[in-house]
């Protein structure tokens, strides 16, 4: 395993269901405070699920390359996510500008994931930085449904975890490629 179970951050999610505090929807362990809780919660794990495969490397590791010619490395996915987490909030309505993708380069989160420590550097804050705005972006709007762009904000999460599941394979297979570790 790549871990001790025990030391596993994604398995110390918060779970308050049933500890008393009002949920969303002002009932303690509510239907909306527990749907609310069960996205972010998935998001949470696919996360750190995602920063648990690129911890520990180096520049020239998080930017190896899968396979010709294939451009997908995992500092590409970690510049990718910090693109996509921005999507959340670009499909729920808010002006978010493209971080890395131009009219010219639609791939550029990929092209430009190069053997640099800066480049590594940016790519962690950013994707760390966006992460953030997407959790404030969802805990100012507490109804889920609510339409406030192109879906509802439920489904807008929903998407955003199957994105993160996807390129959670992606990066189990980019690990093993590069030191061998599996799994988890």
């Amino acid at each position: 395993m790549w871990l001790d179970p025990a030391d596993d951050p994604r398995e110390s999610a918060s779970d308050h269901a049933g500890d008393g505090q009002p949920g969303v929807d002002g009932v303690a362990g509510g239907i909306a405070d527990g749907e609310r809780r069960a996205l972010l919660d998935g998001l949470r794990h696919f996360r750190l699920t995602i920063e648990m495969k690129c911890a520990g490397l180096d520049a020239e590791q998080l930017a190896r390359r899968s396979v010709p010619p294939s451009t997908m490395s995992l500092l590409g996915l970690l510049r990718h996510m910090a693109e996509d987490e921005r999507h959340v909030r670009r499909m729920a309505g808010v002006a978010s500008p493209r971080i890395y993708r131009t009219a010219t380069d639609r791939d550029a989160d990929w092209n430009g994931a190069v053997a640099d420590p800066a480049v590594v550097d940016e790519a962690w804050r950013r994707w760390r930085a966006e992460w953030e705005l997407t959790d404030a972006f969802v805990a100012a709007h507490p109804d889920l449904g609510a339409v406030t762009g192109e879906a509802p904000l439920r489904d807008i999460l929903v998407a955003q975890i199957g994105e993160y599941a996807r390129h959670s394979g992606h990066a189990d297979l980019l690990r093993e490629r590069i030191d061998g570790r599996v799994g988890q």
